[in-house]
């Protein structure tokens, strides 16, 4: 049965070219072609919350994915059953579609979690920042699948779906007078967004930064409330593992804070599912809930004539919002806020720091390093950088090469850079 929910708008590639005559939907080929990259499966090993590789059930990029993807598309199916409507059999937002955005929206990442982000983000502030949603938009625009580096030719709707934000990076510059920490697109990425709104300019009420932010497809909103029940359930899940988040830790957090922790609360239900050991079904009670929290409304914008995707908005019952943000700030000032993590974190962050200067005087500088000639990347990588018009994009190029590492592969390659006793002929595959 034909979507009504979708139009040519919404199924366009980048590249203009037809759909041709694939046994799949184009939203399906989207989510395939995610799927079968090096850059996906890399998620495997780069933090979520716990460094990558130490202890086998702690969340990674890749785990974390994958639950925001099922949660995503049961959001789908729960919008789309609710008797008091508006969709139906014929008239859905596609969960083939959600799960192609959930599973690619963490794919700019860099190794080494937020911290590692922060870090790019530093290293690249004269060559106009990085940030991981832009990294994103720029590996499925302009990098994975495609060998002539042309990215992977993504429907409108795909792409819209990953745009958490709307704002470049010279814009929000503009704004403050400083350059921006997070949440923004990259300069070179203009025409991307003009692409995806359907070459609309941005309303000027629509202005740099968290006001424009909220224009976001439909797809993206549901992305990001899975992206949250994930974070807020699922990381907590973890620290208790973990023994970041222990009763005595809750407790006291709650009295400096003046939460609740009896009766049915929400911290009194989390540390009653402690004592009790049963985490695990807490979590996926919780998740239920969070799920079945959502709500479709009406909205009227710039786009919603154009198409259904900018049509509705997402609401999300105030409890369960109220109860979501709770866990988000327990987990962030008691766990991620610890010195534990920040110990680590700095480590990660260092050694991209090194990395960087290192492989920003060899690369983007092109200088020569104690008068040698070194070269110290892989033979394609170092050509396309050699390549690159100017200093800008060399930056740029190197700036993928780290970001693209998983958190073991780099660690190693610190290593094999500044560790005199690491390193042999057979530690250089990555």
């Amino acid at each position: 049965m034909l979507n009504r929910f979708y139009n040519e708008f919404d199924l366009e590639r980048r590249s203009g070219a037809a759909a041709g005559d694939d046994y799949r939907t184009p939203f399906q080929m989207d989510r395939d072609r995610v799927l079968h990259t090096p850059t996906f499966r890399r998620l495997q090993n780069k933090t979520q919350v716990f460094w990558s590789g130490e202890y086998d059930f702690y969340r990674t990029r890749l785990t974390h994915s994958l639950e925001v993807a099922q949660i995503g598309k049961s959001i789908c199916y729960w919008l789309k059953c609710r008797p008091d409507g508006p969709l139906d059999e014929g008239f859905y937002i596609d969960p083939d579609l959600i799960e192609a955005v959930c599973l690619s929206h963490d794919l700019g990442h860099p190794p080494f979690g937020h911290a590692g982000e922060r870090t790019l983000n530093h290293l690249l502030a004269e060559y106009g920042g990085f940030e991981g949603n832009a990294q994103t938009l720029r590996l499925l625009s302009e990098r994975i699948f495609s060998a002539k580096r042309t990215g992977m030719d993504p429907t409108r709707a795909f792409m819209d779906g990953i745009l958490k934000y709307k704002s470049l990076w010279s814009d929000l510059k503009t704004a403050t007078g400083t350059a921006p920490e997070h949440h923004f697109l990259y300069d070179h990425q203009r025409e991307h967004l003009h692409w995806a709104m359907g070459g609309r300019d941005l309303p000027a009420e629509l202005t740099p930064g968290p006001v424009r932010d909220k224009c976001k497809s439909i797809e993206c909103q549901v992305m990001d409330w899975a992206d949250d029940t994930a974070y807020s359930l699922n990381d907590l899940s973890d620290s208790v593992r973990a023994g970041f988040l222990t009763i005595e830790r809750i407790e006291a957090w709650a009295e400096r804070h003046g939460e609740d922790t009896g009766g049915d609360g929400s911290l009194g239900d989390l540390l009653r599912a402690i004592r009790r050991r049963r985490m695990d079904p807490f979590v996926g009670k919780r998740i239920g809930t969070y799920i079945k929290a959502a709500t479709l409304e009406e909205d009227r914008n710039f786009l919603s004539a154009q198409t259904q995707r900018y049509s509705w908005r997402l609401a999300v019952d105030d409890e369960v919002l109220a109860e979501c943000r709770l866990f988000k700030r327990l987990a962030f000032e008691v766990v991620f806020l610890s010195p534990q993590l920040k110990q680590l974190e700095h480590k990660g962050s260092r050694m991209l720091r090194q990395l960087w200067q290192v492989l920003g005087e060899r690369y983007v500088k092109q200088a020569r390093i104690d008068g040698q000639d070194f070269q110290l990347l892989p033979a394609d990588t170092a050509a396309e950088i050699a390549a690159a018009p100017d200093e800008a994009s060399r930056a740029r190029l190197v700036c993928d090469f780290l970001a693209g590492m998983t958190d073991g592969y780099a660690a190693r390659t610190y290593k094999r850079l500044f560790s005199p006793d690491f390193g042999s002929i057979g530690d250089l595959v990555g």
